[in-house]
């Protein structure tokens, strides 16, 4: 079964109060609270949004609105685009970006900063160094709480518009070979984005040195759900079938020291010659920000899909905050 992506003339969403959506008032913490349906629901949304922004930019939609970026961890990404898509549907932010320089240096807890925090918003988008952390601002927080990264958890926002994206470039997620590539152990976006992936009749492929396999649990998690899933330690055995490559740094700042970092830096570099091998119709996909593991001369390659990746995150995060906020 395909998830159909409708054309941008093929309808007008009704936009408006949908107080009985999927995501009307929920916490988004997890891929694995996702349908298929849901997603379906979701890709319509930014479908729409997409269009939208290139019909009119911005819009009032959530004129009235409030969300709290609360940032423990730098970002400029994730940041700027819920930033961009709050904007962009007349909402406003309250930026805060640098937590260590808040009341959290003064000692106060995450919950009392969430629930400070909603007293101003109505929606918080919070990133924490530690797993596990939205889950519980979620816990003390009323209204509704979007992970926006958890350490080495879960990154479910990032998923939802590599799916998106997936779907955009390619039509489809089902049949389609999946290459995952580079720091599969801290990499929380290729955590979220494997377990999304499970929902579809994929095949994955881990391409990483052993130090950074893909965690044990995930393995054993997806294999109960039948997917199909290789381990390699290098790229060209699997590159030629591969679909979507879908490359991620090595994270300097998860290793414990300048050595262990320096023996894995520099294993993958993906380069107009490593394209020659790969297919003709396929994409290459970056979480970004990339640190030399795909040469610049590979942006040249209109399969390189990495920078139209984060575009396509726009629309996923508007169409996300309009139905958490009940709005569509």
């Amino acid at each position: 079964m395909t998830l159909e992506t409708p054309t941008a003339n093929s309808f007008s969403l009704p936009f408006g109060e949908q107080r009985n959506g999927p995501l009307y008032g929920k916490d988004i913490l997890s891929v694995h609270q996702f349908s298929r349906e849901d997603l379906t629901h979701i890709y319509t949304v930014a479908h729409e949004m997409r269009g939208m922004v290139a019909r009119i930019g911005t819009f009032d939609l959530l004129k009235g609105k409030i969300l709290a970026n609360l940032f423990y961890e730098p970002s400029t990404r994730t940041s700027a685009s819920f930033t961009a898509a709050m904007e962009r549907l007349g909402g406003s932010v309250i930026p805060i970006n640098n937590v260590q320089y808040s009341s959290v240096s003064k000692g106060e807890s995450l919950p009392d900063t969430v629930r400070t925090l909603e007293c101003y918003a109505d929606v918080i988008v919070l990133r924490h160094p530690e797993v596990g952390s939205c889950a519980l601002a979620a816990q003390y927080a009323s209204k509704p709480v979007i992970n926006a990264g958890d350490g080495i958890g879960e990154h479910p926002t990032q998923a939802l518009l590599d799916l998106f994206t997936i779907f955009e470039e390619l039509g489809t997620s089902d049949g389609l070979s999946v290459t995952m590539l580079g720091d599969l152990w801290n990499g929380r976006t290729v955590h979220s984005l494997a377990r999304l992936l499970a929902l579809f009749n994929v095949k994955l492929n881990y391409v990483s040195p052993d130090v950074l396999k893909m965690p044990d649990e995930i393995v054993a998690e997806l294999n109960g759900k039948g997917i199909s899933q290789q381990a390699f330690t290098e790229l060209d055995p699997i590159l030629p079938e591969t679909d979507v490559l879908y490359v991620t740094r090595i994270q300097k700042e998860r290793f414990e020291s300048q050595e262990a970092y320096d023996a894995v830096k520099d294993l993958y570099v993906i380069t107009p010659d490593t394209m020659k091998q790969a297919k003709e119709k396929m994409i290459v996909m970056h979480p970004l920000p990339r640190v030399g593991e795909i040469s610049m001369e590979v942006d040249a390659d209109p399969r390189a899909a990495y920078f139209r990746q984060m575009e396509y995150g726009l629309y996923t995060r508007m169409a996300l905050l309009a139905m958490v906020l009940g709005k569509a």
